[in-house]
């Protein structure tokens, strides 16, 4: 059993509003480096490519965010938000795993049958809770058209209560998203710009790209990550193997391109393509098999992406990080600043 870093996060350290609306670019965020001999070193995102040599390779998650969350009413009147989560295997685009809310607040009040109108016509059929609890429901979607040209005229960006104001989808997109699928964005490639990127390749380093469509971040805090999409091309298996042949390092940017590629890799650190769900959770005693260094944003009290960046770097070296951001006033969330964990 993993001990996650014990603290309170401060209302001061939500980042509110993304960094161009407090006169920043992408790529201006802080960013803390923390290297496996403990040294700890104050940058900025663009600074990214100055942390690799050539000979590295970058892994980034293509994933675009959806528009994925509705506005929603009961029969009975209720007033809630009905926010798309992840297909159901092999449900096609009618079978979504959903979570309602209730203003800032996951919505509990849900039963099976129950139906709530949507935009234009269209409802959502709630049919069973998904996995366990009374917040995640399967449910069957009855629209008017094709989903994606549907979310596209009546969805919005998933927000929390810490981004008061409403923001465009392209707020909530990396500079290279290209496949549309998750609920909300990779954001620990946010600051990864198109200069951020010609740099990396300036210095010798290779990029290549995976698919994890992301569920809803929610069920981070105290529960176990659910099975998600993703696609690892061959193409990036291959150079995976190839840059753990040269003696490079794979560095992943957040920790669903973790997810991914540990999901392909073998015990003994070879990696082959593969698409479909994974159910992988990394943990300090599963241990990580092919990444060697992660990108990430900061995560919250008791988020289980921490037992991931415990098994990336050791829960020494997570500790005196996040201890570190705390002093120093780093800025959490998707419009936060981000940590560069090289063990």
């Amino acid at each position: 059993m993993s001990a996650q870093p014990a603290f309170e996060l401060p209302e001061r350290l939500e980042a509110h509003v993304p960094p161009e609306a407090r006169g920043l670019a992408r790529d201006d965020v802080r960013m803390l480096v923390a290297r496996g001999d403990g040294h700890l070193v104050h940058a900025r995102a663009r600074d990214l490519p100055d942390f690799l040599r050539a000979g590295d390779l970058v892994v980034i998650n293509t994933s675009a965010t959806l528009p994925a969350a509705l506005p929603a009413r009961r029969t009975d009147g209720v007033v809630l938000e009905l926010r798309l989560s992840t297909p159901l295997p092999g449900g096609g685009d009618d079978r979504w795993v959903v979570e309602l809310r209730a203003g800032a607040e996951p919505f509990r009040g849900g039963r099976a049958g129950d139906v709530l109108d949507l935009p234009d016509g269209a409802r959502a059929t709630l049919e069973a809770p998904y996995l366990t609890g009374a917040r995640l429901w399967a449910a069957r979607l009855d629209l008017p058209e094709p989903l994606m040209a549907y979310l596209a005229r009546h969805g919005a960006p998933i927000r929390y209560r810490y981004v008061p104001d409403v923001h465009p989808l392209s707020a909530y997109e990396t500079a290279y998203a290209t496949e549309p699928g998750s609920a909300e964005m990779p954001s620990a490639g946010r600051p990864v710009t198109p200069s951020v990127l010609t740099a990396l390749a300036a210095r010798g380093v290779t990029v290549a790209p995976i698919v994890l469509h992301t569920g809803v971040s929610s069920p981070e805090r105290g529960e176990r990550p659910y099975p998600e999409r993703y696609r690892v091309p061959a193409a990036t298996a291959r150079l995976v193997g190839a840059t753990r042949r040269w003696g490079g390092r794979v560095i992943a940017v957040g920790t669903t391109v973790v997810r991914a590629l540990e999901t392909v890799a073998h015990a003994d650190g070879t990696v082959e393509a593969g698409e479909g769900w994974t159910a992988l959770v990394v943990t300090p005693a599963r241990g990580v098999r092919i990444v060697d260094g992660l990108l990430t944003g900061w995560h919250e009290p008791e988020a289980s992406h921490l037992d991931m960046l415990e098994a990336v770097a050791g829960r020494a070296l997570v500790e005196r990080s996040y201890a570190a951001a705390l002093q120093a006033g780093y800025l959490w969330h998707e419009f936060g600043d981000v940590h560069l964990i090289l063990p």
